[in-house]
């Protein structure tokens, strides 16, 4: 599907239409889709270099969104589940060590996968996966009720990349807060223009990221910010009030 140029355009217009920032007031940039070589098999940096290369880059921040344990992830399947958990936050935790010295804040969140559809997850921590171990047997619909019970927030990402080993497109507005209307990695914009009009159509919050897996990935998504964000549950606030920022990103 190409996109015209003329196209590409009125999307920008349509996705800045539906964020507001207040104009003139200085920004803070967050990424919102980071994968780290601790804990992402298809990533190439270390978490670490990841901090290091975003607070570079000018950003505020980062949410660290490794695959889970159901994606294309690094920890072994047959650990107990206490030890899966805490090599699974090796990321994040490296991330944020890193992050604390050099002041870039981070976030902890994961991309959870059902077969091969990402569902990116903001506002839980730790301890919510040891205390569910039973994770892995929920649907997309349990899965999305125990997130949200908990006061979690569910982006769908990059929901119309073709891949070989993506078979089917499966969509689940009924189960997300958000699209990932900009994927910056994306090449071709065709993807980014049907997850605009999916959101669109079932009045779905907007979302922006990189989908960073290396330091030479930084792809200028993410989210600006008219003020710093306090928490991650501070970031969700935000994006759910459509106000007071605006999506990077093309």
């Amino acid at each position: 599907m190409f996109v015209p140029k003329f196209r590409q355009n009125k999307m920008q217009k349509e996705i800045k239409k539906n964020t507001q920032v207040n104009s003139g007031a200085p920004e803070f940039k967050y990424e919102t889709h980071v994968h780290t070589n601790e804990t992402s098999a298809c990533a190439f940096d270390t978490a670490a270099d990841m901090v290091r290369a975003f607070a570079g880059a000018g950003y505020q921040g980062i949410i660290v969104t490794d695959h889970f344990f159901n994606g294309n992830t690094t920890v072994p399947s047959h650990l107990p589940w206490e030890r899966r958990v805490e090599l699974f936050c090796q990321g994040y935790e490296n991330a944020k060590a890193e992050g604390d010295k050099c002041g870039l804040q981070v976030f902890f969140g994961w991309e959870y996968g059902y077969d091969h559809t990402d569902l990116l997850t903001y506002g839980l921590d730790k301890k919510f996966l040891l205390e569910h171990r039973e994770v892995l047997s929920w649907g997309v619909e349990e899965y999305s009720r125990q997130v949200h019970l908990h006061g979690g927030f569910i982006t769908h990402a990059h929901p119309f990349r073709e891949a070989f080993y993506i078979n089917k497109v499966r969509l689940f507005p009924d189960f997300v807060d958000a699209v990932e209307v900009i994927n910056a990695s994306h090449t071709n914009p065709a993807y980014n223009a049907k997850a605009l009009k999916y959101a669109k159509e079932h009045n779905l919050l907007y979302m922006s990221g990189s989908d960073s897996h290396a330091v030479n990935q930084i792809f200028g998504g993410g989210v600006a910010f008219d003020r710093k964000m306090e928490s991650i549950e501070d970031l969700i606030n935000t994006v759910k009030s459509n106000s007071g920022y605006r999506l990077l990103g093309k």
